[in-house]
Parts: structure tokens; C-alpha cells; sequence
């Protein structure tokens, strides 16, 4: 199903023009081009990156697939390593890197004789059988950067309309010509086609090999099974293997909008048939760009919650399928996280019940109103490193924002320790907070912003330890600590151990200060979140503890609030 997906997805990016790789083809990014003359002779190196901020970017080429390269020689079709193309020993031995020119060299004498004799493929054997000139490629300014790292180079004709050699039409048809054989059934399609015995590599998911890693292999005699071989154990043509393999790494491109990185997951998306959902989903799932226009977001969330509010969704078609695929590392393979498939209209109410949980009162600073899952993740990780989330978590919160199923309590017990920890209740935690408590529950015990009628004890002591804090720091401005940095992760489980000690330390700050009218609105609102506690409790539960942490940050966000009458 994921595998059909994905190529049923390749097919409608080339029906609406916006094709992916030809058959026999993959996309590529080559940053250097070695131009020869139609003699031969070599002419320059053409540097193909360009200036992203402070790095250079390759621009992307589409080039024969590549060969499966796991140990061993193996070469690429009229494109490599620098090594293969020139045979220069810059990572290998001199042997080696001679075998590798060889076998570069054998790929290109495999085509069609009416290819070889074509005028460019002519110039180009006598340039790679001349040492002459491949030295002259050593003395080009440019080669330095390509010894360093061996990078790869593609072959062109100066002053050709085509940039590539391998691009050339009658390479093209050859290449199409040998995915048009047959011999089996594809899984995928249902039509005879040649099976793919290694399927393309699938490159960009975050900490698998840089080479690419695998959503279908079998590399081990336990894996197969009636005398099958490799793919042959599951079926699936070449062109439904290229296809899917195109589509999944275009959608893990790093400037696609369609991805994101959730912790150890990396996380696509994309729908069966073009729709403005489609679009907006970016600025509900990703961390917003420094350089994006935040009320384009706030304006795109808004509007798919209020379709999905009134109950007659109107964004587009109502019906049309979107996919949700995480990946993760895993060794040469990619496992997958989640999938999931859901309708425009059940994805726009699961994304609008997740965003109406999350809301909560927040800095004025910060432009966008909703914490993403990434920004949820970090601030519950460890030093707010995306390597420092929980494993599976990524995932499991994924899955309770697209199906609108209760969050992990495991995200609890991750925000409160956080909490505890910095002794700080950030804005984002105190949001998934509210929201892990709100539906889990089945009912909205939190509102938005400060709640003076919630009578619940944890909430209460949570704005009692925050109006305490507030005294100090009236009493003692300017203090390097708080009671928050000393007592907050006693008060947050244990408040009995805490409470009467400090109780006892406001009346000192109360009578240090200087307006009496300030004293007595601090004793009136002390008196006021008292009145709903009974007894300190001797220890709280973990629910309890993200309580207190919500009485404690809405307190707080209230002092801060400008009051009108």
C-alpha cells in the first residue's frame, strides 16, 4: 500500500508536467562538469553549485540510475566519482582506482554501437583514452575541491545545447529500451514488466548511510523463500521500483516543503490528486522559516480550522486521500515509523481538534500562535536537541495529531521532568500539557489562559507557587535566583515539604514592600487561591504534576498581561 502510494504519487507529478526522472534515469546532484572539445581536447571544469547563505548548493541533473555500490568496483553510466572517470587515486590505491577507470570505461563501450559512433561519444573515448589530457583536468583551478573529496563529475560537449553527455536522446531510448523487457508480474501495477532484482536506493532519511538505504531487501538466504532470489521474493517492476523510489526521494529532498524531521523520524506527506490542503500543511507540521511571512501560516491555520469547525468543509475536495509516511534509520534499511491515510475533511478536523488543544496564552514575542511538533519535541528533549528526543515518541505523537486518538502519556511525563529539571514551564510544554490533559480526559478541564474558577488543588498550588514567586521578586528585584530555581521541582511533587516553608518566607517579602496598595492586592490574591486549597498534599501524581505546572505557567503569563478595564 505505502509502495503504491508513492508511485501512483510519481505518475501524477508527471501527468501535471512536473515530471520526475525518465525510465533508466535519477536525479542527481553533480557539481562539477568536465567540458571537452568535439577533438577531445579538454577545455574547463564547469562548477555547477550555487550560493545558499553561507554554503555552496550542486544544481541537480538527471543521470542513469546509479549502480548498486555496497563493496567492490562498480561504475555509473557516463557519470562518477572522480576517481572512476579520471582513474586518479584520490581515496583508493593506484590499482584500484586504475580497475575502476576500466570498468568506468567498459560501461560506455556496453552501449549500442550507433551510439558509440555518434561525434560526441567519439570525442569523448578519445578524451578518457588520452592521458594528456585527463592530466590537464589536474591543472583546472577547480579540481582541488574535487580531489578533496572525491566528488562526483559529469562529462559535457563545450558549447552543446545539453549540458550532459548521458543526456542525450539516443541514450535516453537505450536506457528506456532496457526497462521495456519483461518477466514477471509487478506487485504494484498488475502488468508485465522486468523485476527489479536491487531496488534504487532511497537517500535524505536523517542518520541512515549516505549512500542510500532500502525499503525492500533481502540480502540473507533466511529472507527468501521458495528458491527465490532478492527482489524476485517480492515482485515489483523496474519502472514501479524507480517510480516510487523517485517519488520518496524527491519528497526527502532537504528544500522539499513536504518534509519534516521529528526526531529520529523523518516524516513525508503528500495527497492523491493536487489540493490547497496540500499546501497548508507545511504550516502546520514544520518549524516556520526565519524568512516566512507568519500571517501567511496564522492565515492558512485559521482557515482550515474554521472549515473544519463549521462542519461543511470547503477547502478543496472533501474526499481526496492524504499520506503520512515516517522513516527512521536502520542500518542499510529504512523502517518505517508510521503510516498513515487519511480524507481532506478527517485530517482537517484531527489537525483543528490538535491546534484548539495546543492553544494556550503565550509571549507576545512569538509571531506564530501554535507550537509545531518539532518545537513540542524539543522542548521536551534533553539541552532542546532534536538527537536528545525520546525514540518512537516522534511517532506516537504523529499519529495522535493525524488521528486524533489520546497523546502518549509518556509526552506527559517527558514535559513535566523538563519542567522539573530547567525550572522553567516553557510556553510549548505548557501547551501539549493542556492538551494531553484536555483529551485525555474527554473533557476540557483547562482553558486557554488563566482559569480563576478551577478549583483543583494541583492547579491551585501551581498559581500559589508562582504568586509567591512574584512577591520575592517585587520584595528583592534584581535576585540572580528565585524560589522557582530552588523549590519548584519539590513543590511540583512533594508540596507539603514545601509550602509551609515558604508561606512563612512571604510575609518577610511582604513587608519589604514599599506600597501598602501592592501589599494588600498580593495578600487579596494569596487569600483568594487559598481559599480552594484544603490541605497541602503530601505527594502528586504525575497528571497532578502537569496541573501544577499549568496553574504555575498561567499565573505567571498573567502577571504579565495587560489589564483593561
Amino acid at each position: 500500500m505505502i509502495l503504491q502510494a508513492l508511485e501512483r504519487y510519481a505518475k501524477r507529478r508527471s501527468a501535471a508536467g512536473d515530471a520526475l526522472a525518465p525510465d533508466g534515469y535519477e536525479s542527481k546532484e553533480i557539481p562539477f562538469v568536465i567540458e571537452i572539445r568535439r577533438d577531445g581536447a579538454f577545455v574547463q571544469i564547469r562548477d555547477q553549485r550555487d550560493a545558499v547563505g553561507n554554503r555552496k548548493v550542486a544544481r541537480r541533473f538527471f543521470v542513469p540510475s546509479a549502480v548498486k555500490r555496497t563493496s567492490g568496483i562498480a561504475a555509473n553510466l557516463l557519470w562518477d566519482q572522480a576517481e572512476y572517470v579520471l582513474g586518479f587515486a584520490l581515496k583508493k590505491t593506484s590499482e584500484d582506482a586504475a580497475l575502476a577507470h576500466a570498468a568506468f570505461v567498459q560501461q560506455i563501450m556496453g552501449l549500442p554501437a550507433s551510439i558509440l559512433a555518434m561525434p560526441e561519444f567519439v570525442a569523448l573515448l578519445a578524451f578518457l583514452g588520452s592521458d594528456v589530457e585527463k592530466e590537464r583536468v589536474r591543472q583546472a583551478p577547480a579540481w582541488a575541491e574535487i580531489a578533496e573529496k572525491n566528488a562526483f563529475v559529469g562529462l559535457g560537449i563545450a558549447g552543446a545545447e545539453i549540458p550532459l553527455i548521458c543526456q542525450l536522446d539516443e541514450v535516453g531510448e537505450h536506457l528506456a529500451q532496457l526497462t521495456g523487457q519483461t518477466d514477471g508480474i509487478c506487485l504494484l501495477t498488475g502488468l508485465p514488466d522486468q523485476i527489479e532484482r536491487l531496488h534504487p536506493s532511497v537517500k535524505g532519511v536523517w542518520g541512515a548511510q549516505a549512500a542510500g538505504a532500502n525499503v525492500v531487501s533481502f540480502n540473507a538466504e533466511a529472507y527468501n523463500s521458495y528458491g527465490k532470489k532478492q527482489g524476485q521474493n517480492a515482485p515489483i517492476g523496474v519502472r514501479a521500483a524507480a517510480n516510487y523510489t523517485k517519488a520518496l526521494n524527491r519528497l526527502l529532498q532537504n528544500d522539499s516543503k513536504q518534509r519534516l524531521q521529528l526526531g529520529d523520524s523523518s516524516t513525508v506527506f503528500w495527497a492523491a490528486e493536487p489540493h490547497p490542503l496540500e499546501e497548508s500543511l507545511t504550516y502546520f507540521l514544520r518549524e516556520p522559516a526565519k524568512d516566512d511571512d507568519p500571517d501567511v501560516g496564522i492565515k492558512a491555520v485559521k482557515a482550515v480550522v474554521q472549515s473544519a469547525s463549521s462542519g461543511t468543509y470547503a477547502l478543496g475536495n472533501a474526499s481526496t486521500e492524504f499520506h503520512f509516511l515516517g522513516l527512521a534509520p536502520n542500518a542499510a534499511r529504512v523502517a518505517v515509523r508510521f503510516w498513515r491515510k487519511e480524507s481532506a475533511q478527517e485530517l482537517a478536523c484531527h489537525l483543528a481538534a490538535h491546534y484548539r488543544h495546543v492553544e494556550i496564552v503565550r509571549p507576545a514575542f512569538d509571531a506564530f500562535p501554535y507550537p509545531s511538533p518539532q518545537r513540542i519535541l524539543r522542548n521536551i528533549a534533553l539541552l532542546g536537541k532534536s538527537e536528545n528526543i525520546p525514540p518512537n515518541l516522534s511517532g506516537e505523537l504523529m499519529r495522535a495529531i493525524l488521528t486524533g486518538t489520546p497523546y502518549p502519556a509518556t509526552l506527559l511525563g517527558a514535559a513535566v521532568r523538563r519542567s522539573k529539571a530547567e525550572q522553567e514551564v516553557t510556553w510549548p510544554r505548557a501547551a501539549i500539557i493542556k492538551a494531553i490533559l484536555n483529551r485525555n480526559a474527554n473533557h476540557e478541564e483547562f482553558h486557554v489562559a488563566l482559569d480563576l474558577e478551577n478549583m483543583h488543588a494541583a492547579y491551585r498550588l501551581g498559581r500559589l507557587f508562582a504568586t509567591l514567586e512574584k512577591v520575592q521578586e517585587e520584595a528583592s528585584p534584581g535576585l540572580n535566583a528565585t524560589i522557582r530555581d530552588r523549590y519548584y521541582g519539590a513543590a511540583s511533587s512533594s508540596p507539603v515539604s514545601v509550602f509551609t516553608t515558604l508561606l512563612r518566607l512571604k510575609n518577610h517579602h511582604l513587608a519589604k514592600l514599599d506600597s501598602p496598595g501592592r501589599r494588600i492586592n498580593l495578600e487579596r490574591l494569596l487569600g483568594e487561591i487559598m481559599d480552594g486549597i484544603t490541605e497541602f498534599p503530601r505527594q502528586l501524581n504525575l497528571p497532578d504534576q502537569g496541573r501544577f505546572a499549568l496553574g504555575y505557567y498561567h499565573q505567571r503569563q498573567d502577571f504579565f498581561t495587560k489589564k483593561t478595564a
